[in-house]
């Protein structure tokens, strides 16, 4: 049973993201079990939980990749749970994925500009034959492209190379990029820092704040590096097999018994795990 917590009976219209009891089953398996929780505007908000724990079903519920069983989610009070996929992008919530999903023959910044294409309105006609307003369009992009995310990202260097000659952690830097084209509200990231070696950890650990604090944006943020979680995280949401355990801020969970028994089982290796 999903124990009582201060998400529990959301008000919509106090937070600019919220899920209500959300279920996802696969055949006969609960995902998702119950799951409701609220993000407030502004916030970085982390989702943590063993492997398997319904974390990325989350995400993809909340972007309509996956369509919940039952349950309702709600953007800025509005009920959004039958949305498609491509109504969410446009409504301002962005999203990056665990395993890197760019086009590998395309250069950084043709992958970047597809980002936008969710608010560009130019004409069949006009974009096929790049005239008129839609080359206006595409040389405003690019300007706006160059001079904010690429140079906040730090990747001139890159923008006219193939993404598949990248190596990892810059192929993660452009993904982040495209989402930021696509202006978003909201940003969901899907394990941002898994597989980098320190120093691009610590690099797209700045970014993210810089997005954050600079351009306003709200973070959802799913990620195993808990040193990460603990240090830029405002609250924290913890699922295991579906299950909402616990919420709260970053100290109230690292000292949750019930969170560090759902980790490891053994205290003292979950407080290391778990950043203490």
């Amino acid at each position: 049973m999903q124990p009582p917590s201060v998400s529990e009976n959301l008000n919509p219209g106090d937070y600019l993201l919220s899920v209500h009891d959300i279920f996802l089953r696969f055949g006969g398996v609960n995902v998702l079990a119950g799951v409701s929780t609220g993000v407030r505007e502004g916030e970085i908000f982390a989702i943590i939980g063993p492997n398997g724990a319904g974390k990325t079903c989350m995400l993809n519920c909340i972007n309509r990749f996956y369509h919940p069983s039952s349950g309702k989610i709600f953007f800025e009070g509005r009920d959004i749970s039958r949305f498609k996929a491509h109504d969410i992008a446009a409504l301002g919530i962005a999203r990056t994925f665990q395993n890197v999903e760019l086009f590998k023959g395309m250069t950084v910044i043709d992958n970047i500009k597809l980002g936008r294409h969710v608010h560009l309105d130019t004409g069949l006609f006009s974009a096929g034959i790049y005239f008129g307003s839609a080359r206006k369009t595409e040389l405003a992009l690019r300007k706006e492209i160059e001079e904010s995310i690429i140079d906040l990202l730090e990747i001139e260097h890159i923008r006219k190379k193939k993404v598949g000659t990248l190596p990892y952690g810059l192929q993660k830097r452009v993904e982040l990029a495209r989402a930021l084209a696509m202006k978003p509200r909201v940003l969901l990231l899907d394990e941002p820092v898994t597989g980098m070696n320190l120093e691009e950890t610590e690099d797209i650990t700045r970014f993210i704040l810089d997005i954050h604090e600079e351009w306003g944006v709200t973070v959802i943020l799913i990620e195993h590096d808990m040193g990460v979680v603990m240090d830029i995280s405002d609250r924290i949401c913890v699922l295991d097999f579906g299950i909402k355990i616990a919420e709260g801020e970053p100290e109230e969970i690292r000292h949750n018994e019930q969170v560090i028994s759902a980790y490891l089982g053994e205290k003292d290796l979950a407080y290391s795990r778990l950043g203490a």
